[in-house]
């Protein structure tokens, strides 16, 4: 299992103290780009190469709050990869208790700089190899 690590900032919470819910968003973004970089797909070099990859779908479901201070853990996983699409799953677990805070999901296109889809087996070879060889880690772990 791979996990990406945070800690609550105080600029993330809202008038009752809690984080605001929009920053887990933000934290489900952090989790994605720094799990591509642990698998070899750099989004930077990618973006370079003239491949985006923009937020199709995001869905977040809160179960309980985290505070100011709090660190958490984000397990992003590879739910769906077809080379032109990228579905991820998130879960944000307390670091201490393990309580489940939240948990989500995003889904992702790749498209060139003129904005239409392409395959990353034909763009990107190298990154749609780490994308598969990644899912099936997950997949070979869960069996």
């Amino acid at each position: 299992m791979v996990v990406y690590e945070h800690q609550a900032q105080y600029y993330e919470t809202d008038q009752m103290g809690i984080i605001h819910h929009s920053n887990y968003i933000r934290w489900f973004e952090s989790a994605r780009i720094w799990y591509m970089e642990q698998i070899g797909v750099d989004y930077r070099e990618m973006e370079e190469r003239g491949i985006i990859s923009p937020v199709l779908e995001v869905n977040c479901v809160y179960k309980s709050m985290v505070h100011f201070g709090d660190r958490v853990e984000i397990c992003p996983r590879i739910e769906k990869y077809n080379g032109v699409r990228l579905e991820l799953s998130y879960i944000v677990k307390d670091k201490l208790s393990r309580e489940v805070r939240t948990i989500g999901s995003s889904k992702h296109c790749f498209l060139n700089r003129e904005g239409k889809p392409l395959s990353l087996k034909k763009a990107a070879p190298a990154f749609d190899a780490a994308f598969r060889e990644a899912a099936q880690r997950q997949h070979d772990a869960d069996s």
